[in-house]
């Protein structure tokens, strides 16, 4: 019978299965998306997701917890720093699984397992394109076409002083005298 079996066991046992997922969440952490088969990322969706939760909200309790499940201490620390801040307003789904076909060693299903607010792909079209409230259809945001008066102002005073601190360099250059093939001609005809 198959009672109390919730969690995948991967063909591995407790201790060998644990490491592995603690790995693959470091890795996902530190590298924003990984390549795994299908079943694998199931499952370390499961385990990374509660251990996001909590780093949302930075306590010593919480960066404990975080530590005895992912047993890396840079993980955990950019968990807290980047991640967190990311994710601070999401109220759970935090991973991404992006099926890309199967190997072709052992024909496995393959997938992509991404932190969603880092796929800068993804954020792009987000920003660009919003509901409407009738039929669910997308429309393009406008698009900004003129930058504010402030900004256009502070480009031109840029450009006004750096000519400028250029202009000195040149005046420093027109003293040293010029080696021209016309000075070398002049000179080898007053030595002879």
């Amino acid at each position: 019978m198959r009672h109390g079996k919730k969690f995948m066991h991967l063909g591995r046992k407790k201790a060998h299965r644990a490491s592995m997922l603690s790995n693959m969440a470091c890795s996902l952490i530190e590298h924003k998306r990984i390549n795994t088969t299908v079943t694998k990322a199931k499952a370390l969706k499961q385990f990374v997701e509660p251990i996001i939760t909590k780093a949302k909200s930075d306590s010593t309790h919480n960066r404990r917890l975080a530590f005895s499940a992912l047993r890396n201490k840079y993980a955990v620390s950019e968990l807290f720093r980047e991640v967190a801040d990311k994710v601070g307003d999401r109220p759970g789904g935090y991973t991404r699984i992006i099926k890309l076909g199967n190997r072709l060693g052992d024909n496995a299903d393959m997938a992509m397992i991404e932190l969603v607010d880092f796929n800068a792909v993804y954020l792009a079209e987000e920003t660009t394109k919003k509901k409407s409230r009738r039929g669910g259809k997308t429309k393009a945001a406008p698009k900004v076409e003129a930058a504010p008066a402030e900004v256009v102002a502070e480009a031109t005073e840029a450009q006004v002083e750096a000519p400028e601190a250029d202009a000195e360099a040149p005046d420093a250059v027109a003293e040293a005298p010029e080696a021209t093939p016309e000075n070398n001609t002049e000179e080898t005809d007053d030595k002879a």
